[in-house]
């Protein structure tokens, strides 16, 4: 059996083939990109010399996808080096390339024969072992499987992948009644481990899990909204964020998907259903109006919404135009958006008395009693349920989560008056006593089976700071942060304040936290990290700006040098302090990152100095931290050229530039070789603390002080004439000059000679006294105040 994969082949070279290559890259795994010869010479290919031998002509269909790999939004690659680990081929010259590699993913159209003949050859060809996969989104794995080898038939499953890949979490595992078990498990542990995928397992029914819930939810909602003369942005304007789904609601999910795939899809089961839940599967006429007109939805420009200018407008599904887009009214949507939590929000709208609630109640219950029909059928439990809609469709709450949330017992109540039938599982858990799906039992999280409460299983890598918490207690806290004991003599400190912003009162916990590390013996190192929306979104903005404009700069002097003395002395702690960044990262939050012994950041870090966008310039040690990264960063053989690296710092921080992943944090210098990536998010804490341990196992010591030699005059000068071309060429503005003039000042170590040797204190004070200096400054004020209201830049 294969128990390591370095090397896979993707058959199929489209959107999803392409984007599952991209992420098997980002991974790690070289990577076959195969599709079929082009089956004619076009007048291009002509034109370029081409012949039907030509190898350009014969890979032509998967070198395309690598160029359209390159320029997709969002970027399915989290750096060009991942490029690297794809090579191209065709599926008739380079078939006994299959014999070379580990895992063989198909992703060619979905059609039963075309897939049964492409796996003839592949048995021909594949290695013992050999585990071979499907990406079909429903076709019966047994029936892909047969008639193949027995080797083959043990290695073989279904691999669903969501796109896009590289973003979207869920990864459905479908064995057929062939596979080996141990397949099944192995590759729920890679999904997980190496290609950082919430894996679910899931039976072979037509279209899984995720698809066959959520594709049933979409068209009760159609129904319903054709039913009882719904707009289609009433729909959209309930069915998104207020109840827990994405910005993209109901309707702009299928102009995503594609009106043409979505109608598929919705086939599938169709074809394989009768009686009322063939009914709900049905496709609404409407939807096939629309794709033989061409409106498939974004791809095609127009859907069941469409831009024109800046305006969005809505289809009328009666008569066919497109006009302004409306927003369902009703006094339950206001009320709810007074209430803490999505739980109670929900519960209060579904049981609402007003078109809102009538809307939701219609569209959720008969979705949440079709899952508890289905549970045994296309999972073995309600976890796998909920997590495939949580991590497939976006949803925050699966929908036995949702059972819970509205009350099991009241829903029952009201479905029962309506004359609905209610599923056995359901009925079950009640005469049972029971209330919930889920509960916790000493702190852990239990889910009913149809028996009795059983522990919803994790990976051992997968830490949940909020049940940690319940579980070990808290060393200290206040209202920013708080000290955790983590276990094995590591230290936590975690953010908690609002969008994870840097303050006093965190300022306060790592002071706290470093202490403990000094004058106990009991702890070997710290991880800072939390498990919040993001990481940090950088220092409090709206303390700065209150303190600029009550003109306080002493105390605003303070609190940055506390930041300063903080961060130094991270750096030189004499146990190891790990920083785990993960989703935004700017400003402070990339500034507690740089001095850390290790970083141990996401595959979706976003780290940037950003200060300059709100007229400011780092102020907690950025700039001297990001300065001394890029010259550690150099061979130690190569004459430094102490301009050009401030050159390339300086460029970073003046046009807050912001990594798009954490491989790129690395390419633009945040990250250094030894800094590593949590792929899976999940066991990013549980990274994080091994880096700690692994550090003090390998004897770790503290960085020793030395001065850090400066480009000084020369390289302020330098500077400033790159900041003056980039005023003149119109890319920034004259206060965009003023505060890269500051910037320049700190990165260059002021006007000392060229390569003069100064102290990290000497910086910092340069920092502090530049960045005091900009805050006093009314157009810096109303650029904060203008980030802190519309939430974006201010060019002034």
């Amino acid at each position: 059996m294969v128990r390591r994969i370095q090397k896979a082949a993707v058959l199929g070279s489209g959107v999803m083939g392409s984007g599952i290559a991209a992420h098997l890259a980002n991974c790690g795994i070289d990577t076959y990109l195969f599709d079929i010869v082009p089956p004619t010479l076009t007048e291009e290919d002509q034109a370029k010399g081409f012949t039907v031998e030509h190898p350009a002509f014969r890979n032509k269909f998967a070198n395309t996808a690598i160029q359209k790999l390159q320029k997709q939004k969002p970027a399915p690659l989290t750096t060009k080096r991942s490029l690297q680990r794809i090579t191209t081929g065709n599926l008739e010259d380079d078939a006994h390339r299959l014999g070379e590699v580990d895992w063989i993913i198909e992703v060619v159209t979905e059609n039963l024969e075309i897939k049964k003949a492409l796996y003839t050859k592949i048995d021909a060809v594949r290695k013992e072992g050999t585990i071979v996969s499907s990406n079909t989104s429903g076709i019966s794995i047994d029936a892909m499987a047969d008639g193949r080898s027995d080797d083959f038939k043990k290695h073989f499953l279904g691999t669903h992948f969501f796109n896009p890949p590289r973003y979207l979490k869920l990864l459905e595992v479908v064995p057929s009644s062939y596979t080996d078990e141990a397949i099944v498990q192995f590759m729920k542990t890679f999904g997980e481990d190496v290609l950082g995928k919430g894996v679910v397992i899931a039976k072979d029914t037509p279209n899984f899990i995720a698809n066959r819930i959520g594709t049933y939810g979409l068209l009760k909602t159609l129904q319903v909204m054709l039913e009882d003369g719904y707009s289609v942005g009433e729909v959209d304007s309930v069915t998104g964020p207020l109840i827990g789904r994405p910005k993209s609601a109901t309707l702009r999910t299928l102009d995503v998907v594609g009106l043409d795939t979505f109608i598929h899809v919705a086939n599938t089961v169709y074809h394989k259903t009768d009686g009322e839940e063939q009914r709900v599967f049905e496709v609404p006429a409407h939807m096939q109006k629309m794709v033989d007109a061409g409106h498939l939805g974004a791809k095609s420009g127009k859907g069941y919404f469409v831009k024109q200018g800046k305006e969005i407008l809505e289809l009328n599904i009666e008569t066919f135009e497109y006009v302004p887009t409306t927003k369902l009214q009703a006094p339950s949507i206001e009320q709810s958006k007074q209430l803490k939590g999505l739980s109670n929000r929900l519960k209060h709208l579904i049981y609402a008395e007003d078109r809102a609630g009538e809307l939701l109640w219609k569209i959720i219950s008969p979705t949440l009693v079709y899952a508890a029909e289905k549970h045994g059928e296309i999972a073995d439990d309600i976890v796998a349920i909920d997590e495939a809609m949580r991590w497939g469709f976006g949803w925050s709450q699966g929908p036995f989560e949702m059972w819970d949330a509205i009350g099991v017992e009241r829903a029952v109540q009201r479905l029962e008056v309506q004359g609905q039938k209610i599923p056995t599982f359901v009925q079950q858990l009640l005469a049972e006593g029971h209330q919930t799906f889920y509960k916790e039992i000493d702190h852990v999280l239990h889910y009913y089976n149809g028996e009795t409460y059983v522990a919803v299983p994790k990976n051992e890598k997968e830490i949940n700071l909020k049940t940690y918490k319940k579980q070990h207690g808290v060393l200290k806290s206040n209202a920013g942060a708080s000290v955790i004991d983590f276990g094995d003599g590591v230290l936590l400190l975690e953010f908690h304040s609002k969008s994870n912003a840097l303050g006093l009162d965190i300022m306060q916990m790592l002071t706290h936290a470093l202490d403990l590390l000094d004058t106990s013996d009991d702890y070997k190192g710290l991880v800072i990290g939390n498990q919040g929306k993001n990481f940090s979104v950088g220092a409090n903005l709206a303390m700065i700006l209150m303190e600029a404009e009550d003109d306080a700069l002493f105390e605003l002097d303070y609190i940055v040098r506390q930041f300063q003395q903080g961060t130094l002395r991270m750096k030189y702690s004499k146990k190891p302090v790990v920083a785990a960044p993960f989703g935004m990262t700017l400003g402070g939050g990339t500034e507690v990152c740089l001095p850390a012994a290790h970083i141990q950041a996401t595959t979706e870090t976003y780290m940037g100095l950003v200060e300059a966008g709100v007229g400011l310039l780092p102020g907690g040690g950025g700039n001297k931290e990001l300065y001394m990264k890029h010259l550690k960063g150099l061979p130690k053989d190569v004459a430094v050229d102490y301009v050009q690296v401030a050159a390339s710092v300086f460029e970073k921080i003046a046009t807050a530039k912001t990594s798009t992943s954490g491989e790129e944090a690395r390419d633009l210098g945040f990250l250094n070789q030894a800094d590593a990536v949590s792929v899976n998010p999940d066991h990013q804490l549980y990274d994080a603390k091994q880096a700690v341990l692994g550090l003090v196992q390998a004897g770790y010591q503290a960085p020793v002080r030395e001065k850090v030699p400066v480009s000084g005059a020369p390289g302020y000068a330098a500077l400033l004439l790159g900041a003056d071309a980039m005023l003149k060429s119109g890319y920034i503005s004259p206060y965009d000059l003023e505060i890269a003039k500051k910037i320049a000042h700190v990165l260059a170590g002021g006007l000392v000679p060229y390569g003069s040797l100064v102290d990290e204190e000497y910086l910092l004070d340069l920092e502090r006294e530049a960045f005091l200096s900009l805050v006093a400054q009314p157009k810096t004020q109303a650029r904060m105040q203008h980030m802190l209201i519309k939430g974006k830049p201010l060019r002034n």
